[in-house]
């Protein structure tokens, strides 16, 4: 990827309309200037696709709390309380790319775009600079994984973001509809995905919802290829398995084929996961044990929060909330099985 050598400052109070000022140069040779315009509650950085910085102050006058969301509504910043007359700095790290949600949807705005906001949002300065070498995260799945267009639906990958620091990128490259067998056949995916990765790069890797008629042997060789793929670039394959469905037994359990993705051929997609995962000795993350106990736990009720049960009847695809918490839970992964620095890891 190449770095190009630019920073983009800009000084703003919410509520009040900036004219467009042109980036400060970065005082080498060869530095290309960006325009920055935050207004609104929406920060504008005319810059090219790439991994940026960015540094933020908050607080004000008054006591305040702040988020930030950008790009295809991603998670970036947890809401931050500030108190009266006090500022803090916040720093991450985001991947910029075209398109810049699903890599089958639409372009999106060229640039970066950050949105304020929270509570009681007080934006003192915010700074986007190139980023040095960072860890990225790449992600490889479904629907429950990718940066959802619209609200409100959330992908686990588009609310991961907000759990890291400077240093530490997602990049999302979930599609809507996939499975391995057209993950793998779509240029637009694991042929652009692939030559992306670079030296440790862990890639986390989640197909299992659309392999509805993907014969057992397929599917297995299908995680092999991409496990294969990963390594002969550098990177580090994470095996996830499948989210589970919200589809209660009578007893209150999830215990059944719709929620622990079984297809129809009978293919037990989380065990054929685990057991790739151990023949292959690529790190597991067993997000099917995980969110199974979590919304059992929460039981048949309040467990609907986490998925759009009430909004749309849907079962499958989770809320912002739940997506949140299941992002929450592959982070502790992540830093259990030291796949990022701890130093990078936002926790709460």
């Amino acid at each position: 990827m190449r770095r190009i050598s630019i920073a983009v400052v800009a000084a703003v109070t919410l509520g009040t309309a900036l004219p467009a000022a042109p980036a400060t140069a970065a005082g080498t040779a060869g530095a290309s200037a960006g325009l920055a315009r935050c207004a609104a509650g929406v920060c504008h950085f005319d810059v090219p696709p790439g991994t940026y910085d960015v540094r933020l102050e908050l607080g004000g006058a008054d006591a305040s709390s702040t988020s930030v969301t950008g790009e295809t509504r991603r998670s970036l910043l947890p809401e931050t309380p500030v108190p009266a007359g006090e500022r803090v700095v916040r720093a991450f790290t985001v991947n910029v790319r075209t398109p810049e949600g699903e890599p089958t949807g639409p372009d999106g705005t060229p640039g970066l775009d950050l949105r304020i906001g929270g509570s009681a949002p007080a934006l003192a300065a915010i700074r986007v600079t190139p980023a040095r070498p960072a860890r990225e995260i790449f992600l490889v799945g479904d629907s429950t994984v990718c940066d959802q267009p619209g609200d409100p639906y959330s992908g686990w990958g588009q609310q991961l973001p907000q759990y890291f620091r400077k240093g530490v990128s997602v990049a999302n490259y979930a599609d809507s509809g996939e499975s391995t067998v057209s993950y793998l056949g779509n240029p637009r995916l694991w042929a652009t995905v692939r030559p992306l990765i670079r030296r440790g790069d862990p890639v986390l890797v989640q197909l299992a919802h659309n392999d509805k008629t993907t014969d057992e042997a397929t599917y297995r060789a299908n995680l092999e290829t991409l496990v294969a793929g990963v390594r002969e670039r550098g990177g580090q394959p994470v095996l996830v398995t499948p989210i589970v469905r919200r589809w209660f037994n009578a007893d209150g359990t999830l215990n059944n084929g719709t929620a622990l993705l079984v297809n129809g051929l009978g293919v037990d997609h989380p065990a054929v996961v685990r057991s790739v995962a151990a023949a292959r000795d690529v790190p597991l993350i067993d997000l099917t044990a995980k969110t199974k106990e979590l919304v059992e736990s929460l039981g048949v009720e309040a467990s609907k929060a986490l998925y759009l049960t009430a909004e749309a009847r849907d079962n499958t695809h989770t809320s912002v909330r739940g997506a949140a918490l299941y992002a929450r839970l592959v982070r502790d992964e992540l830093v259990t099985r030291h796949l990022v620095p701890r130093g990078t890891v936002r926790v709460g």
